[in-house]
């Protein structure tokens, strides 16, 4: 199965360490959405960070990579993204085959991510290539890739 990572999944050593199966594929960019940071409940309590989530915006984009996982590793990132508490499943087709994501159905208030999670999406985005891009944090602040 092709999964399309963003936020702290882009990380390549932390990625390989869950998902000890998968194969980075390459970059690719989500059109029509835009990366947020939200809080909200999940199984195991109340999170008091932003973690990253994906929201429909026409004309904007989310910079990720995609991955080929094995069931093994699907079941993994479902336990690690809270699955379906938190994200549900949303899929699109790249070149014929589908393609799975992560999306926060209830889009709770916008909470910044802490430095640490950050830092990783920061790591993240340098693994994939990724150099000059800015994530948006909040409407007054954003961190660019260097």
């Amino acid at each position: 199965m092709l999964y399309f990572a963003f936020g702290s999944n882009l990380h390549k050593i932390q990625m390989k360490k869950r998902c000890k199966e998968s194969k980075y594929v390459g970059c690719y960019t989500l059109k029509d959405y835009k990366l947020s940071f939200r809080t909200g409940s999940y199984s195991k309590g109340k999170m008091t960070y932003g973690v990253a989530d994906v929201e429909k915006k026409k004309h904007s984009k989310v910079l990720g990579a995609i991955y080929k996982i094995s069931k093994k590793d699907e079941k993994k990132l479902d336990v690690y993204e809270d699955y379906p508490s938190l994200y549900i499943k949303k899929y699109f087709m790249l070149y014929g085959k589908k393609v799975m994501f992560y999306y926060m159905p209830r889009k709770t208030k916008h909470t910044d991510p802490s430095t640490r999670y950050l830092n990783i999406i920061i790591q993240g985005y340098k693994d994939c290539g990724y150099r000059d891009a800015y994530i948006v944090v909040s409407s007054r602040k954003k961190v660019k890739v260097r």
